[in-house]
């Protein structure tokens, strides 16, 4: 496959002694004269590789190289490699350039064959380095779908211990992952908040099921040992150390904004944002299902719940996020889905 590369260099007669030398081995050389021309360059082409002039007028290469990465980092685009080219023995420039993340570094007058070499061990070099991090990223995609798979299974082996609340981490998480991203939360961050709340429930598998699916009021003694899962949750999920909010979401989503919560009465900001999220995510689904005790309540009513909770039960502003998704729920079809 002919390969490109862009000349960045004031001396035209660079250009014909590089083209010479690479134009045979099949490489394409751009010349062009200034750094400007260079980012203007960029900008809608992708070069294999720059060879840049460390002593150019105006703008000279240091600057260039500088303003070419902020460039590529604005247009989201990969790094170009770069080979800088002086025509001065000085080490000082060499070491700047190297240091700022030129791959290489030549000195005029080219020795034709180091050139060459050069040019093609720093081409292929980066697309071995890019096509590595495309498996990197395959393998990891895998991991996570086959993890995702793992916690979806965990999350209805939960659900299953009740027979009224059946995919309500599903939902929940849903819910969730919502109300984060009306709040801004960036794509990693809404991940997490799925999968956070798939398990805020997790600490229910040791629930006597009994307990889970009584049918009336639970005595003191039973809601007691409901009141253990949050705990039992967050011990289970505490050692999955790369993603710590799943044990903060399991603990802390019984919490109250006003601190009357359990397990531990946290207040206010002192709340995990994730489990604050998952509070009013949680209290709508539970609202808006059946449950051995009682069938789904009127979604008006749910509305005044989530407007009475705010400030108490509820933060505020999941509170109000959640509200107007109720809003735009005119159909009462959020429940379904």
């Amino acid at each position: 496959m002919p390969y490109t590369v862009a000349l960045t260099d004031d001396d035209i007669t660079s250009y014909y002694v590089v083209k010479g030398v690479l134009n045979p081995e099949g490489i394409k050389v751009v010349p062009l004269t200034s750094g400007q021309g260079l980012l203007d360059y960029i900008k809608t082409q992708t070069p294999d590789l720059i060879l840049l002039d460390i002593l150019m007028p105006e703008m000279d290469g240091i600057e260039t190289y500088k303003a070419l990465r902020a460039l590529e980092k604005e247009i989201g685009r990969p790094e170009t490699p770069v080979i800088f080219l002086t025509g001065s023995d000085s080490h000082e420039s060499e070491e700047k350039a190297l240091e700022l993340g030129a791959m290489d570094f030549i000195t005029k007058p080219f020795v034709p064959n180091i050139l060459t070499l050069r040019v093609i061990h720093c081409i292929e070099l980066n697309k071995l380095q890019h096509e590595l991090e495309r498996e990197v990223q395959k393998k990891a995609k895998a991991y996570e779908d086959l993890f995702l798979g793992i916690v979806k299974s965990l999350a209805a082996a939960i659900d299953a211990k009740d027979a009224y609340t059946n995919g309500h981490s599903v939902r929940v998480a849903e819910y969730s992952t919502e109300i984060a991203r009306r709040a801004g939360y960036d794509e990693t961050a809404l991940q997490k908040i799925y999968i956070t709340g798939l398990l805020h429930d997790v600490g229910k598998i040791g629930i006597p099921d009994a307990i889970i699916n009584k049918e009336g009021k639970l005595d003191d003694e039973e809601y007691a040992i409901m009141k253990t899962h949050p705990e039992k949750g967050a011990a289970i999920l505490q050692n999955i150390e790369k993603i710590p909010e799943l044990s903060i979401g399991a603990r802390w989503h019984h919490e109250r904004f006003d601190g009357r919560g359990y397990p531990q009465g946290l207040k206010g900001s002192e709340i995990p944002e994730e489990a604050r999220i998952i509070a009013v995510a949680d209290a709508y689904d539970a609202m808006s299902s059946n449950r051995s005790y009682r069938k789904k309540l009127d979604q008006a009513y749910i509305r005044s719940e989530v407007e009475k909770g705010k400030g108490t039960q509820f933060d505020p502003r999941f509170a109000d996020i959640m509200l107007q998704m109720i809003d735009a729920d005119t159909g009462y079809d959020m429940r379904q889905k």
